[in-house]
């Protein structure tokens, strides 16, 4: 098990989770973790971490929220979902798996597990070996019935 996987796995403190990631525990990294492992699983970018920490009165600025956020994915803190086009999300769930996206409420669902078959993938040029296929699905509301 990875350090940060056992950080995650074993600790239930911010502070903690940093000292076993290997990270010094600034006020800011703090708040990011409590927010972030505090609750169950979630998805946040960088600009709803940011409202949410300063609506708390947490320290920081949206540079320091970007850069501890992708040094956290760096390390397997988070995972790193990008939608392309559009925000970039952070996910506290490791594990793998695949997300719906609704557009215009830019948001990010997890996709129920064994919900998605992939029976068949392209081959794969020569010289590249496959890394994982994360599959997003785009939905939007529908019109509400009359």
């Amino acid at each position: 098990m990875a350090r940060t996987e056992a950080a995650r796995a074993t600790s239930d403190t911010p502070r903690a989770i940093l000292a076993a990631a290997g990270l010094r525990p600034t006020r800011q990294r703090l708040a990011i973790v409590d927010l972030l492992f505090r609750r169950g699983p979630r998805h946040v970018s960088v600009d709803s971490l940011f409202d949410e920490l300063s609506r708390r009165g947490s320290p920081g600025s949206l540079s320091c929220v970007y850069s501890s956020l992708r040094r956290f994915a760096e390390i397997g803190l988070l995972r790193r979902t990008p939608i392309y086009g559009e925000t970039t999300y952070f996910d506290t769930q490791l594990e793998h798996h695949h997300h719906f996206y609704v557009i215009g409420e830019d948001r990010l669902m997890d996709v129920p597990v064994g919900e998605i078959a992939l029976d068949r993938l392209p081959s794969l040029p020569d010289g590249y070996e496959l890394v994982t296929v994360d599959v997003v699905v785009r939905l939007k509301r529908a019109p509400a019935c009359v």
